[in-house]
C-alpha cells in the first residue's frame, strides 16, 4: 500500500501547515503541544520508512483479512437501475473500516516509544478495533465512550472488555461520541508522555484528519484495481459513502480527489429531519468554529456553543466534519447530502432483504441516497459498506416491533 503517495500538487489533500483550505490547524492546550508536534514532525518519515510499510501491510493482509471484496450488488442494481459496488469494509475483522486506522496508528505509536492507547468512540467500532490491537501488540488500552452509546452499543460493549480495554462513560452534555472525545483529550493532557491517542476518525488537531486518511486510503487504493478488473476502468462515475468525522469517507474519496469525473457524495446524518432541532447535518446547519483541536464546519449557537447532535447512528452523532470534508463541501468538490433516521433504517431493511447483507446503522444512511441520484443504466456507482450491522441488532429489532 502506497501511504506515502505524493499528493503535494492536490488543492483537495493538506498543506504543509495542516490546512485544507482554511481548515484544519492545530488548536490545541499548551500541555498537549510536545504531543503533536512529534507526531507533525515524524509521521510522515515513519509512514513513509519501507519497514513500517512491509509491517503494515502484512497486517492488513494476514490480520485484516484485506483486500476487501468489491461486490456488484445485482438485486440492489436492477432496483435502482445503475450498476452498485459495495466496498464491503464490513467484512474486515472487528467489522468495519475502523481497523485499517488502528493497524497503523499502534505501529506509529510503537516507534514513537508509547506505552500507553486512549481513544474515543461513538459506535463502538473503533473501540473494538482499538482494543484488538492494543492486545495485539500488548499495550494498555483505556476507551472513552458516551454514557448513552454504551446503551446502545452494548455488544461493542462487551467485545472491548473482552479484550482487555478498559470502557470509561462519558457522563458531561450530551454523553455522546463529542464528550467521549473531549474526556479522551483530558486523559491525553494528563498523560503527555507515556500515552498516543488513537484518533478514529478524519478530524482532531494536525495531522490527525491526514494521517487518518492516508491509513484509510487502502479502500480507495483497493477499488482503483478492483474496479478496472471487473469493469476496465479505474474510475467509477459515483463514489458514495456515509459522514460524521469522516474516515471511512476520506478513505473512500482518498484516491479520486483529483479525478474530476468522479462524483463524490458524502451523506450526513439528517436525523428527524435537517430542521428539526435532531440532526447532525453538519453542512448544512454549521458554521466556521474550533472543535477538538481543528477549524472546521460546527454546528453552534451564535455566542459559540456547540449544538448537540443527534442521530439514531452512534458513529454519525457528531456536531462538526473532519477539515478535509469541509474543505470538500466549500469548494464544491462533493456533494453533500443528509439522510434521517428512517430513511437510514428504510435503506438497511432493503439490503438486508435484496442482498443478504445487514449494515451497520451509520452505512444505510449512504444506501438511503441511492433514490435520489439521477443514476443512469450504464453508471458505475462504489458505495462504501463502512460495517456490519451486528451492533445495531438492537436499534433494527427495537424499529421492526413498532
Amino acid at each position: 500500500m502506497d501511504i506515502a503517495i505524493n499528493t503535494g500538487n492536490s488543492k483537495y489533500h493538506v498543506d504543509k501547515n495542516g490546512y485544507y483550505g482554511r481548515f484544519g490547524g492545530a488548536y490545541i492546550p499548551e500541555m498537549l503541544y510536545p504531543n503533536v508536534e512529534e507526531l507533525q514532525t515524524q509521521y510522515f518519515q515513519i509512514l513513509s520508512d519501507p519497514s513500517f510499510q512491509q509491517e503494515f501491510d502484512a497486517l492488513l493482509r494476514n490480520y485484516v483479512g484485506r483486500p476487501s471484496p468489491l461486490y456488484l450488488a445485482q438485486r440492489l442494481s436492477e432496483k435502482y437501475q445503475a450498476n452498485i459496488y459495495l466496498k464491503r469494509e464490513d467484512l474486515n475483522h472487528t467489522g468495519a473500516h475502523k481497523i485499517n486506522n488502528t493497524i497503523g496508528q499502534i505501529l506509529l505509536a510503537k516507534r514513537l516509544g508509547k506505552t500507553r492507547i486512549i481513544a474515543e468512540t461513538g459506535a463502538g467500532q473503533h473501540g473494538v478495533a482499538t482494543a484488538t490491537v492494543c492486545a495485539l501488540m500488548n499495550m494498555e488500552c483505556v476507551v472513552y465512550m458516551g454514557s448513552i452509546d454504551i446503551e446502545r452499543q452494548a455488544p461493542n460493549v462487551a467485545r472491548m472488555k473482552m479484550l482487555g480495554a478498559t470502557v470509561v462513560p462519558a457522563t458531561s452534555g450530551s454523553q455522546t461520541l463529542k464528550d467521549a472525545t473531549n474526556e479522551a483529550i483530558r486523559d491525553w493532557i494528563n498523560n503527555p508522555i507515556d500515552t498516543h491517542y488513537i484518533l478514529g476518525t478524519a478530524s482532531g488537531p494536525h495531522p490527525y484528519p491526514d494521517m487518518v486518511a492516508r491509513f484509510q486510503s487502502v479502500i480507495s487504493e483497493e477499488i482503483r484495481k478492483q474496479l478496472k478488473e471487473q469493469t476496465g476502468s479505474e474510475l467509477p462515475d459515483y463514489l458514495i459513502a456515509c459522514i460524521g468525522g469522516g474516515s471511512n469517507a476520506a478513505g473512500t474519496f482518498f484516491h479520486y480527489l483529483d479525478e474530476p469525473s468522479v462524483k463524490i457524495v458524502a451523506v450526513e446524518a439528517g436525523g428527524k429531519g435537517v430542521h428539526s432541532g435532531f440532526s447532525a447535518a453538519t453542512t448544512q446547519l454549521g458554521h466556521l468554529g474550533i472543535i477538538h483541536g481543528a477549524k472546521t464546519l460546527l454546528m453552534q449557537t451564535s455566542d459559540g456553543q456547540i449544538i448537540e447532535p443527534h442521530s439514531i447512528s452512534a458513529g454519525l452523532d457528531y456536531p462538526g466534519i473532519g477539515p478535509m470534508h469541509a474543505h470538500l463541501y466549500e469548494t464544491g468538490r462533493g456533494q453533500f447530502l443528509s439522510a434521517t433516521d428512517d430513511e437510514a433504517l428504510a435503506a438497511a431493511y432493503e439490503l438486508s432483504k435484496l442482498e443478504g447483507i445487514i449494515p451497520a446503522m451509520e452505512s444505510a444512511h449512504a444506501l438511503a441516497k441511492l433514490k435520489d441520484l439521477p443514476l443512469q443504466k450504464s453508471d458505475n456507482v462504489v458505495l462504501c459498506l463502512s460495517g456490519r450491522g451486528d451492533k445495531d441488532l438492537n436499534t433494527y429489532i427495537s424499529h421492526m416491533t413498532k
